[in-house]
């Protein structure tokens, strides 16, 4: 007796008669005896698990004028997220971190090592990412999470672990504090052997995949919200000019990091040592990070860039063409 079809053959078929023999949804349901929402979910599943993958390719003449501006402007290969005015900065975060997912689909490889950085907007692109099979690939987180009331661990254990399941890649925790009490504990934590084995892991990155922590934004930054910082951290951070970090390492809006106590304790990866890295690959959307985002792309942290529309253009009216 033969046996039922799986919900993954159901998909694959589906997928074959609406994309390569241009069926409707309503003939597909007819063909298949199914109703026309099930065939739209069979649709959804094919795209979410892998079985299909959809890529618009943009020429540099069919580029949105925005997208041009900003690659132009900045240096960066951007893709800005189009938008409607009146939608929550939730759904904002959703629709960015859901273009980020595709598009990193198609950017990663077998072999390939990958640094996360773990934070609210690698959440969410991590919770969308389509199944992307590789051989031999690595993800490894760039920073601790641990702080006083948590190890970090299921937080960030999470984001990693989405993201390995997805691209069939070994993941490699980085189970440290975010910021060290002492930057002589942090010296002593980094001749740790089991440490430095995940370190030697970092130093070999091809491709770091981050958002922005902002002191001010409307979603709040996860290391702002979750008890990393006492009174005196944040007093550091209000006098020094902070207006973002990468993987717990502070910026300024014009790019610096020096002088910045925080950063002798931060467990990440210096921003220089970022600039290393070949893609760095940085996912924002929300307009109260703009001073963040200004600050990274004056920094030179950025390669390739996945941007909410409103906050595109707004990047663009604050920013002088040189």
């Amino acid at each position: 007796m033969a046996s039922p079809p799986t919900r993954a053959q159901d998909a694959l078929r589906a997928a074959q008669l609406y994309y390569l023999q241009d069926l409707t949804m309503a003939a597909i349901a007819h063909e298949m005896r199914v109703s026309r929402s099930s065939v739209s979910r069979l649709l959804a599943y094919a795209r979410d698990s892998g079985l299909v993958t959809i890529s618009i390719h943009s020429p540099q003449d069919a580029r949105s004028r925005i997208e041009s501006r900003v690659a132009r402007r900045f240096g960066v290969t951007a893709h800005v997220v189009p938008t409607p005015d009146r939608i929550s900065e939730a759904e904002r975060l959703e629709r960015t971190a859901l273009s980020a997912a595709r598009i990193l689909a198609e950017r990663v490889e077998s072999s390939m090592t990958v640094g996360i950085a773990w934070g609210s907007t690698l959440s969410a692109v991590a919770r969308h990412l389509p199944s992307t099979r590789t051989h031999d690939s690595r993800v490894v987180q760039m920073n601790g999470a641990a702080n006083v009331r948590t190890s970090g661990i299921p937080y960030a254990g999470e984001i990693l672990s989405r993201f390995g399941a997805a691209w069939s890649a070994s993941v490699h925790q980085f189970p440290v504090p975010a910021l060290f009490d002492d930057p002589l504990t942090k010296q002593a934590m980094w001749r740790e052997r089991s440490v430095r084995a995940v370190r030697e892991i970092q130093e070999r990155v091809s491709m770091f995949v981050f958002g922005l922590g902002s002191p001010h934004a409307d979603v709040p930054s996860h290391v702002y919200s979750g008890d990393y910082f006492d009174d005196a951290d944040r007093r550091t951070i209000e006098r020094n000019g902070v207006v973002g970090d990468c993987a717990t390492v502070f910026y300024r809006l014009d790019g610096s990091s020096d002088g910045i106590d925080l950063n002798e304790r931060s467990s990440g990866p210096d921003l220089e040592a970022v600039r290393r890295i070949p893609t760095r690959f940085c996912v924002v959307s929300s307009l109260s990070k703009l001073d963040s985002l200004r600050g990274a792309l004056a920094a030179g942290i950025i390669t390739e860039l996945v941007v909410e529309e409103s906050l595109a253009r707004r990047l663009l009216e604050v920013t002088p063409a040189r």
